[in-house]
């Protein structure tokens, strides 16, 4: 076949595809080929055929051959691209990416509308495959090549939002190059919109700073971002709003930081990362109970933000809400989710201040539950402090010998450490070792004085030691009054000065008045309030027994309360308020109805208004419960008698003088 004929045969084949004869094509190709087996037009065309043909092996092989004889000819690469492009095989995207690639590079020099084109379906294709890099690098060349055009600034502008679209999912991969371009992306297309400030603009700075927040080490950036919004838009809470929860979650809380919360609070009184930032500002300032208001406030329109149920678990702390701290701890780690870089800090404390709280609960479970918290911190072990309350935890869990280890290890190795003193100390006060007990709590103050704790539980060894070191006014009393100084919301330490005024220095004033703050303080410590009622009835200031009775109950919750409603109902009883009187014993009942004397005090009420058949059981109840309750057998006896049941009353009377001879109202009876 001469060359003449090749070029004929060739010019048939073109003719063939053209009319759609495949098959009439395929037999001039494979006639030139016999001749010339690396005619490039010939491979070409054959690959051509055989597609239109649904032959894509054959089709492959003749392009690929092509390409191998002329790499830098545009017709074979095409024809891969289009043969590719129909395949619904997935394992051809990667081939289909190399495909465009060389075709990018043979239309650089020449067709732009084409290299564009082209960009476009390699970019479409990485991002189906989620190859969040090769997207953002190749988009860029896409701007740069119009940049080097002299592309509008409006085009510009759309091409880097259309950027920001196509990276935006890759945020979860975290990878550090398209993190950047995407950030990139976004300054650009802030910088280069049209109307400013506008709609469309305000959105897009919002989205940008929204994505910046999710970077915690991209900080500097965030603070510009929020910044140079706020100038644009003066009136827009948004960025403040962020920039304060970053601030927040930083845990950095600056005079700047400050500023921010009170100038978004100037803006929107209700902004929940304002009333949140204003609750940390009272925390720092120990005002505690502002502090948990504002926080409480501020998380139910804020909730996902870990560190400030965090604070508001710390201020919960400081004022002795120890169950309320462990359930603002686990919301704090529920907002927390999956902690990594950053968050891992916060999973850290929040633990330790969960098992903090825990602590301070001071039974089993609560400690069960506070070692499992420990165990979640990351380098617990090497941490002196976390292992002083883990010594606590096994000590509150009747774990001796643990406890024990772990403070005679800290012991050893941090000497200087307060805490290590302090456990050694809990430890020998759990086992009554007073003098020991004295020496741990000392050597705890020394290296640190302001903590409450350590005076009170010194004050509570001499209280425990010995009769002398109880009354000694140099002992037990200054050390509670110092830790009442040191922590004005510790409960249990104006209980103690209660018992002291009224014990031993006989003050029954000054004694009520510790006692009241007691229970001002802890609504659920009941010897205080009970103290409270007692010595307010006998310096005869029934109005402010009554007003702590009062505010108990109304509070108080069926079956609870016992003491309140008792004390409550036999001052009515006192009073002649039969009716009352019956009401509140009937409540303290319900919260413990194995008492005797409350079933004895229940018969008096009924009986003193005139309701003889219940009063009758309630005495016999009393009885059965306490068959000791001789006056209420004898009370019972004397309602039979008023009902006119005198021969069962007059058994009663004598089954009274059979165990008590001498029982005079029985005799009367």
């Amino acid at each position: 076949m001469s060359n003449k004929e090749v070029k004929a045969a060739l010019k048939s084949a073109r003719e063939a595809i053209r009319n759609k004869e495949y098959k009439e094509a395929l037999k001039h190709c494979k006639a030139v080929l016999k001749q010339e087996k690396n005619n490039y037009n010939a491979w070409v065309f054959i690959g051509l055929a055989a597609a239109e043909l649904e032959q894509p092996d054959q089709a492959r092989g003749a392009y690929k051959k092509a390409v191998e004889l002329e790499p830098n000819q545009l017709l074979a690469w095409q024809g891969l691209a289009n043969l590719y492009e129909k395949s619904n095989q997935t394992d051809v995207k990667g081939d289909l990416a190399d495909v465009y690639q060389k075709l990018l590079e043979l239309y650089e020099s020449g067709d732009k509308q084409k290299w564009c084109d082209v960009c476009n379906k390699l970019v479409e294709l990485y991002h189906q495959e989620k190859k969040y890099l090769e997207v953002a690098e190749t988009w860029q060349k896409l701007i740069q090549m119009k940049q080097e055009e002299g592309a509008e600034k409006a085009e510009l502008h759309q091409l880097w939002k259309k950027m920001i679209q196509l990276l935006k999912d890759s945020t979860q991969n975290r990878d550090n190059k398209t993190e950047q371009s995407l950030l990139t992306a976004f300054e650009h297309a802030v910088n280069s919109a049209d109307t400013v400030p506008g709609e469309d603009h305000q959105n897009l700075y919002k989205d940008f700073i929204q994505c910046l927040s999710k970077f915690p080490h991209e900080a500097d950036r965030l603070e510009k971002a929020c910044n140079d919004m706020m100038a644009l838009y003066p009136t827009v809470s948004y960025p403040l709003e962020v920039l304060c929860l970053h601030f927040i979650q930083s845990g950095t809380l600056s005079e700047e930081a400050l500023h921010w919360f009170s100038r978004l609070l100037e803006m929107d009184a209700s902004s929940g990362p304002g009333i949140i930032g204003f609750g940390i500002k009272c925390l720092q300032e120990k005002k505690y109970k502002e502090a948990v208001k504002s926080l409480t406030e501020g998380l139910e329109k804020t909730s996902q933000c870990p560190a400030a149920w965090y604070y508001l678990a710390e201020a919960q702390m400081q004022i002795h809400k120890h169950r309320d701290a462990v359930l603002s701890c686990n919301q704090a780690l529920e907002a927390l989710g999956t902690p990594e870089g950053p968050s891992l800090r916060w999973k850290n404390l929040i633990h330790q201040l969960k098992a903090e709280a825990l602590i301070k609960i001071a039974d089993a479970d609560a400690a069960e539950e506070a070692i499992k918290a420990i165990e979640q911190i990351a380098d617990a072990n090497s941490d002196p402090v976390v292992l002083a309350i883990k010594g606590q935890a096994y000590l509150n869990k009747g774990l001796m010998e643990q406890a024990s280890k772990i403070s005679q290890e800290l012991l050893l190795s941090h000497p200087d450490l307060a805490e290590s003193h302090a456990l050694e100390g809990f430890i020998h006060y759990s086992q009554k070792n007073y003098e020991q007990a004295e020496r741990s709590f000392l050597n705890a103050i020394e290296r640190k004085a302001e903590t409450a704790e350590y005076h009170q539980y010194l004050g509570l060894t001499y209280w425990f030691m010995s009769d002398e070191t109880k009354k000694d006014k140099g002992k037990a009393l200054t050390q509670f009054l110092k830790a009442a100084k040191l922590d004005s919301y510790l409960g249990s330490v104006f209980c103690y000065l209660g018992n002291y005024y009224r014990d031993i220095a006989g003050d029954k004033s000054r004694a009520r008045g510790c006692y009241k703050k007691a229970f001002e303080l802890d609504g659920t410590d009941e010897e205080s309030g009970t103290a409270a009622v007692g010595l307010s009835v006998e310096l005869g200031d029934m109005d402010t027994a009554l007003s702590i009775l009062n505010e108990v109950t109304e509070k108080a919750s069926p079956g609870t309360a016992k003491w309140a409603w008792l004390h409550r109902g036999l001052h009515y009883l006192r009073t002649g308020q039969p009716s009352q009187a019956v009401a509140d014993l009937q409540a303290a009942l319900r919260a413990d109805p194995k008492d005797a004397n409350c079933w004895e005090s229940l018969g008096e009420a009924y009986l003193s208004r005139g309701s003889y058949s219940t009063a009758l059981k309630s005495f016999r109840k009393a009885s059965e419960l306490n068959p000791a309750l001789v006056y209420s057998i004898y009370r019972a006896a004397a309602v039979e008698q008023i009902l006119g049941k005198y021969e069962n009353a007059i058994a009663t009377y004598q089954e009274i003088l059979k165990t008590t001879g001498d029982y005079v109202p029985a005799l009367k009876g």
